[in-house]
């Protein structure tokens, strides 16, 4: 079904389709969730918080963005908000968590544990940029926004998300070399 009429019956309180709607990014909002707090239950906390926002506040989209950058907006600023509330708790994700089973394939390509210490290295990376970075980076490589989207949410010029982006990939990439040695 079309988004514009999603979105018309999502407003008039049909719960069916804001699910369709919100069921279209979710692993996109999942992904901005998860990369901005680093932690699965934090995300899920700030995903819950999200798709009541959203749903609240459907009267309020105006339509003048996609809906895709409004929600993602929702969500990167509900992620910002626990992050911010919970900086001192700021764990990196839990492996061994039965609720995040890891599967183990044979593949030929890296072992496990340095896949395991790879995915570590990135979240520990991104909690250590700061929350404007942070939010930049994970809007652009796991929200695909583009650089208009991220600078209409972040409430900045298009050059200034291009240079907090490449700022941003260059703190990653030292703290990343630092972490694991890279060259």
């Amino acid at each position: 079904m079309d988004e514009a009429v999603l979105l018309l019956r999502a407003r008039d309180g049909d719960q069916h389709a804001f699910a369709e709607l919100v069921g279209a990014h979710r692993n996109q909002v999942w992904a901005v969730c998860l990369n901005i707090c680093t932690n699965p239950h934090d995300a899920e906390d700030a995903l819950q918080n999200t798709l009541v926002a959203a749903w609240q506040n459907l009267h309020k989209f105006r339509g003048e963005a996609r809906f895709s950058t409004w929600i993602h907006r929702i969500a990167a600023n509900n992620a910002l908000s626990i992050v911010r509330r919970r900086k001192a708790n700021t764990q990196l994700t839990d492996f061994t968590d039965p609720d995040q089973p890891v599967e183990l394939v044979d593949d030929d390509g890296p072992a496990f544990d340095d896949r395991v210490a790879l995915r570590d290295a990135v979240h520990d990376a991104l909690a250590q940029l700061s929350d404007e970075f942070r939010e930049a980076v994970v809007l652009r490589e796991f929200g695909d926004l583009t650089y208009a989207d991220i600078a209409a949410q972040q409430g900045v010029p298009v050059q200034t998300v291009k240079s907090r982006l490449n700022r941003a990939r260059t703190q990653l990439a030292e703290i990343m070399k630092d972490r694991i040695g890279a060259p």
